[in-house]
């Protein structure tokens, strides 16, 4: 028996309202935002978060207006809490610094997306740094045995991994290590005396400089790494491809003057827009973290 036209044109009618509000998959699936209609955005506390808010926010009003999705911000506690907030799926898009990243690729699926630029359009870089007062003995890194060392956060490519690697390389063991907290901390700890040197980074420094808290004259550096590339922002892997292609377009069409205030923390100065970056392009972060047989839990 057939059913009457009504009825079928109603249960025809119901079926495609259920496809369209409970049936189909996430608005991500077409591209559109994961997260209740906003993409939930996470850095690590590289700066004293007070200091890094306002100028995210500036970054994340210009995502935004590009993605047509609302840009949650969240400056995370530390560098573990940013890879465990992307691995439980609580972040869509973050920024790592380059050995984070290294963990959040392998713990949480973060993919790579775009770095900062010169005004040139060159993907730029930065390094590490040991610094002693000026009048210090230590004139190398190899005269830090028996000294103490401020270092930034467990887990900080420029103030933990590479300084860690530069004693070991030179041979070094016997140096206390005193985890400030962050990279202000650190120049802080030795600003003030309470170390006899310290982890300051070129980005660090520059900051410092341009803010009236560091006197350069009246210290010296002692060791230098080779160039870091700059952190990445990142994706979370399991989000749809349309997605990701989505935000890694938005981010490449930010202008200058959107990720001006970020790249001055990062000693960009003056910035071009945000360029592409991959795997490949933090494959010294993946061989220091080998090297050095940093595991999770390091970070």
């Amino acid at each position: 028996m057939k059913a009457p036209r009504t009825v079928l044109t109603a249960v025809l009618a119901l079926t495609l309202a259920l496809t369209a509000c409970g049936g189909a998959p996430d608005s991500a699936s077409a591209g559109g935002c994961p997260s209740d209609g906003k993409v939930r955005f996470g850095v690590e506390p590289y700066e004293a978060p007070d200091k890094l808010k306002p100028a995210y926010e500036v970054l994340a009003r210009a995502l935004t207006a590009k993605l047509g999705c609302e840009v949650e911000l969240q400056v995370v506690d530390d560098y573990a809490a940013e890879v465990l907030a992307m691995r439980n799926g609580k972040l869509d898009i973050a920024q790592f610094g380059p050995l984070g990243y290294v963990f959040a690729a392998q713990k949480a699926g973060a993919q790579p997306l775009a770095s900062f630029a010169d005004g040139s359009g060159k993907l730029t870089s930065y390094t590490a740094g040991i610094w002693v007062p000026k009048d210090s003995p230590a004139q190398r890194i190899e005269d830090l045995r028996g000294r103490s060392l401020a270092l930034s956060s467990v887990g900080s490519a420029s103030g933990d991994a590479l300084p860690r690697y530069g004693l070991k390389k030179h041979g070094v063991a016997d140096v206390k290590l005193d985890y400030a907290g962050g990279h202000p901390e650190a120049m802080l700890a030795l600003v003030n005396g309470k170390v006899d040197a310290a982890e300051i980074n070129s980005q660090q420094l520059a900051s410092a400089k341009a803010a009236g808290t560091f006197d350069e004259p009246k210290f010296r550096q002692i060791w230098r790494s080779d160039p870091i590339p700059n952190d990445p922002i990142t994706v979370r892997g399991d989000l749809d491809p349309a997605f990701k292609d989505k935000v890694r377009t938005a981010l490449l069409e930010l202008s200058p003057a959107d990720v001006e205030k970020v790249g001055a923390f990062l000693d960009v100065t003056p910035p071009g827009p945000l360029v592409r970056v991959d795997n490949d392009t933090y494959r010294v972060l993946f061989d220091l973290a080998t090297t050095l047989g940093l595991k999770e839990e390091d970070v």
